[in-house]
């Protein structure tokens, strides 16, 4: 998931980096961050940096989908004027491919043990360390408390009690009042990929088994969700849910920030997820660091990729934006009225699968809906449509190779 960077806020931070120093080396960072988080970064994160090591840090906005063109041109003409990335888990392996990133492999003693080597694991290439973990995302299954209270309703922890509350649900309020992301996008691919997961099938296979069972399932669900559904997504889900438009979701943590902080909502929960036949599984999103091959301060570069990975920056961070660490020792300053949240989200990560780091994602994104659009929405056969849909994304995949 990505926000649209602030230019206010990049440019501030272009001129109070200006004013600060008169010398020393500059740190050229790309991150696509949201205007609070900017302002965060402003005025607590880079700041005591830039005094230690004597530099200025500049922030650049390469939009999302053009920042591996860009720096892949930079790359090429020996002109690298990037040297750190906040990258989206979700697009790394072209960056490898590519050859654009360093091997981190011998800087790994970066990270202490503190941080979580579940989340240092997938970052793993032909066995050369990529990239560092940066910032952690991933779904929790939002409640409402006036409704889920345990006595008439209790929240799912299984698929089949998970069909079960929607039904009840809808013939209580004569609609539905259970939401999964449908807006036929990634992300309705995150919680396709957490349902084909959680029922043991491969997101990129398709046609097996797993998938098969979670289809079939979301094709039973869909007729109890709420006709909000077609519309809820990262964004809208928040809204939904602080209106009582819908009672249960699943959605990142930024919920967290608009549904009780923002909008007050003291009535809304959140719990980590449902269990599948296979288990309880959950997709991990976010930010992870990288360094660019051709990167002129490459040294001062991976200073900051460990101050980023910090117990006193990744506090700070839970602390201020409330963004999941990326290691087990900077929960201490969680405020109490986010606590709940936070053990759902640290449960949530212990379910976590990454992505397939695979160069035809986009292809996985389109055949993952067309599939959703046409058995879960639209009531095609499950078997007949998975195989359809499964042999076009083989053989894009393979075009790919």
């Amino acid at each position: 998931m990505h926000h649209t960077v602030c230019a206010t806020c990049v440019l501030l931070l272009f001129s109070l980096g200006m004013a600060r120093f008169s010398s020393g080396e500059t740190l050229s960072i790309s991150a696509s961050l949201g205007e609070n988080e900017w302002k965060v970064m402003r005025e607590k994160v880079f700041p005591p940096f830039e005094t230690r090591e004597n530099c200025r840090i500049r922030a650049v906005n390469i939009e999302a989908g053009d920042t591996l063109k860009k720096i892949e041109v930079m790359h090429r003409a020996n002109r690298m004027s990037i040297d750190l990335l906040l990258l989206d888990n979700m697009n790394l392996a072209p960056y490898v491919e590519k050859r654009v990133v360093l091997d981190l492999t011998k800087y790994q003693a970066q990270m202490d043990p503190a941080v979580y080597a579940s989340l240092v694991q997938p970052l793993t290439f032909h066995g050369r360390l990529m990239f560092f973990p940066g910032r952690p995302n991933v779904q929790i299954t939002y409640y409402n408390t006036d409704v889920f209270h345990g006595s008439n309703y209790h929240i799912p922890e299984t698929w089949d009690e998970l069909l079960e509350v929607a039904k009840r649900l809808k013939a209580a309020y004569k609609v539905g009042k259970v939401a999964m992301h449908g807006t036929l996008d990634t992300n309705t691919t995150t919680q396709v990929f957490e349902f084909i997961t959680a029922a043991g099938g491969e997101i990129t296979t398709l046609n097996d088994p797993g998938s098969v069972k979670a289809f079939t399932f979301l094709q039973k669900l869909y007729t109890y969700l709420s006709p909000e559904t077609k519309k809820a997504n990262w964004n809208t889900t928040n809204k939904f849910l602080s209106e009582e438009t819908i009672f249960l979701a699943r959605n990142w943590p930024v919920g967290m920030q608009v549904i009780v902080q923002q909008n007050q909502k003291t009535n809304i929960q959140a719990y980590a997820t449902w269990a599948g036949p296979a288990g309880r599984a959950t997709m991990i999103g976010g930010d992870v660091i990288a360094i660019t091959k051709r990167s002129p301060n490459k040294e001062l570069a991976l200073k900051f990729a460990g101050y980023l990975m910090s117990r006193e920056i990744q506090t700070l961070l839970v602390t201020e934006l409330g963004w999941p660490p990326i290691r087990s020792d900077a929960l201490g300053s969680v405020p109490e009225r986010q606590q709940g949240f936070f053990k759902a989200i640290m449960e949530a990560l212990r379910y976590g699968h990454y992505r397939p780091a695979i160069m035809g994602w986009s292809a996985v994104d389109k055949y993952v809906n067309l599939a959703f659009k046409d058995i879960v929405m639209d009531g095609r056969d499950v078997q007949t449509t998975l195989d359809t849909y499964a042999r076009d994304l083989q053989e894009e995949l393979e075009w790919l190779k």
